[in-house]
């Protein structure tokens, strides 16, 4: 911001620190003072004047004024204000808590409810009078299947009409009237409005290997609850909340919190197991006579319905107060590319062009086959252990809270087991753990008689003993899954080409995850209408998920030797990225540039001014390439 102004008196220097007037030099020649930066290469000259007597003319005061103003207000607009500091609680900044604790507490409510909802759906269909767990293949095959589907299209045709906030009380609200109307309405009315003489007809002259078809009939209000809470941990869980979520917190909130929302699912896990194992033995406390089920089921469902309109108020509150308050930063999120929609042949074509993509698809599949034929075996012989529906019911809540505790610990171990042993291995344990408790499942289902003495010994029956074991399968399989298996089978994605990587995921989403899902329900109806019963088809079911678990362990020591080779090829591009782009700094050359700058004023003041435009230049580049995809847990 420095200049000179010839004029009949002198020289007029502009700058605010030397503004005042100097007479012309008889010889013209200026006195040059030097400083060397670095070396004697990069010299800067500077004017070196005496402090003149006298006062300037009267005629050249006004412009001696202005341009000092001038100069004075430049270099004011070039010192940029400090950032006020941001209010802080425990480290984080009041402004994020006011997204993350709200939302926290959501999730906290959703999956409490959920935990609920899940356990007693087991219990009204495979205790009600006249079904069994036979039931359950033939309901989520024909029943829960195409409701999902009509339930979706509903939902995307009201999200074209409805806000965000009123779609949002549009879903949440009818599943709260219902499971409130179900506790103390359908319910009690069960005897009245289920068709029982007809169902009792139509197993008659189809035979007693159609017993769950005919079931879905008998005892149609059960299943119709059956769906809702299924449909409460796919709709509510994963399209209402992560998506209010997403849209409302950055990219460095999700990272940050995100995880801490999968450690707070399994404390509701804990929480609502406990809850429901309190509602299930009030029956003890009752005379005889009273239905302690009903009583026990309109306590859970007040609990839904009170903790569904806590979840309704939050959503509410932060709509209206926190999203509406303009000091919070808003969500800047890049709009995603949109998968590609491939069709089943081409689907096939993917998966069958690729053995790595194959190795992953088997995975996929085989997790889902193995899991559905060794939990629905299990809650068959449940029943048979446990008839009474608050038996049952007690039982689950204590199956619920062990399953929270076993994640929440696998979850803080997987971490570790990844680090240390690796990809395999992290990725083996979950069929390991299939393969051992389902041998020792099988085993005392099949050769239970023999053992009777030996477990007598120990208090229990071979039944029993069944029951613990698939117990124990059930909660460290699914543990392990939510620990290793879903962190595994995303990070295999990673080595791909971009190709590749979407086609791939594309793929499995389309003929993966639909087959694992149905294709251990399919398989437990076939046997179930070729032998009768599970109970006679549990031989064949044991091989099959023998022959299944195997196959899923070959494809993940076979995807293991692919994967890690691409695993480190990545990561040295990945280091050879960072060396390419890591600024390299003098140190003694910035240092002697600060000891120099007070004599360089002009050019420091020019390079001041430059320094933070580039670095909002490069700013927003620097962000996108740390940007993740947000995680999206269900």
């Amino acid at each position: 911001m420095a200049g000179v102004i010839q004029s009949q008196g002198g020289l007029l220097s502009l700058h605010p620190s030397r503004a005042h007037h100097h007479p012309l030099l008889r010889n013209r020649s200026l006195s040059l003072r030097s400083s060397s930066s670095s070396s004697s290469s990069r010299t800067q000259s500077l004017l070196s004047f005496r402090a003149p007597s006298r006062q300037p003319p009267p005629l050249l005061k006004p412009l001696f004024r202005c341009a000092a103003a001038a100069a004075a207000a430049a270099d004011a607009a070039d010192e940029e204000p400090k950032p006020k500091e941001k209010k802080k609680v425990l480290g984080v900044e009041v402004v994020t808590l006011k997204k993350i604790v709200p939302l926290g507490v959501m999730f906290f409510c959703i999956l409490f409810n959920y935990t609920i909802l899940r356990d007693t759906k087991d219990v009204l269909v495979v205790t009600a009078k006249g079904s069994s767990a036979e039931i359950i293949p033939f309901l989520k095959t024909w029943v829960n299947l195409p409701l999902a589907v009509g339930f979706m299209l509903l939902y995307s045709r009201l999200s074209d009409v409805l806000s965000k906030e009123a779609l949002f009380y549009a879903v949440i609200l009818p599943f709260l009237a219902f499971f409130g109307a179900f506790g103390f309405v359908l319910y009690p009315l069960s005897d009245a409005i289920h068709p029982s003489a007809l169902a009792d007809r139509l197993l008659a002259a189809l035979g007693p290997s159609f017993l769950g078809p005919v079931a879905i009939l008998r005892i149609w209000s059960f299943c119709l609850f059956y769906v809702m809470a299924e449909l409460w941990g796919s709709v509510v869980i994963s399209v209402l909340f992560w998506g209010f979520a997403n849209q409302i917190t950055t990219v460095e909130e999700a990272k940050e919190f995100y995880p801490l929302f999968g450690l707070g699912a399994n404390i509701a896990l804990i929480f609502s197991g406990r809850t429901v194992k309190y509602f299930s033995n009030m029956r003890k406390n009752l005379g005889p006579g009273v239905d302690g089920w009903a009583i026990s089921l309109k306590g859970m469902m007040s609990i839904v319905v009170l903790l569904g309109l806590v979840i309704t108020g939050i959503y509410w509150g932060v709509n209206k107060f926190v999203l509406n308050d303009p000091s919070l930063p808003r969500s800047d999120r890049k709009k995603k590319k949109e998968k590609p929609k491939l069709g089943m042949k081409e689907s096939l074509k993917v998966l069958v062009s690729s053995r790595y993509v194959r190795d992953l698809a088997t995975l996929v599949v085989a997790y889902g086959i193995s899991i559905n034929l060794v939990e629905v075996t299990w809650k068959s012989k449940l029943k048979a252990q446990f008839p009474s529906p608050n038996e049952y019911s007690s039982f689950m809540g204590d199956f619920s809270t062990a399953t929270g505790i076993a994640t929440f610990t696998m979850m803080l171990l997987g971490r570790v087991i990844l680090r240390k042993f690796g990809w395999g291995v992290a990725a083996m344990i979950t069929p390991t753990v299939l393969l051992l408790t389902g041998v020792g499942f099988f085993s005392l289902l099949l050769f239970g008689e023999p053992l009777a003495p030996v477990l007598g010994r120990l208090g229990i029956t071979p039944l029993l003993a069944a029951v613990y074991v698939g117990a124990l399968q059930n909660i460290f399989s699914k543990s392990a899954k939510y620990s290793l298996f879903d962190p595994c089978k995303e990070m295999a994605y990673i080595p791909l080409d971009e190709d590749m990587k979407v086609k791939g995921k594309a793929a499995i989403d389309v003929v993966c995850n639909p087959l694992g899902k149905s294709g251990g329900a399919l398989i437990q109806q076939f046997m179930i209408l070729t032998f009768g019963s599970l109970a006679n088809s549990t031989p064949y079911l044991g091989g099959i998920l023998l022959v299944i678990v195997l196959a899923w362990l070959g494809a993940a020591k076979s995807l293991d030797s692919q994967f890690s080779p691409l695993a480190k090829q990545e990561l040295e591009k990945e280091k050879k990225r960072r060396k390419t782009f890591e600024p390299v700094v003098d140190v003694k050359e910035a240092a002697k540039g600060k000891e120099n700058g007070p004599i360089v004023e002009p050019v420091s003041t020019e390079n001041s001014s430059n320094g933070p435009a580039l670095g909002r230049n490069l700013a927003p580049e620097s962000e996108s390439s740390t940007e993740t995809t947000t995680p999206n847990t269900q």
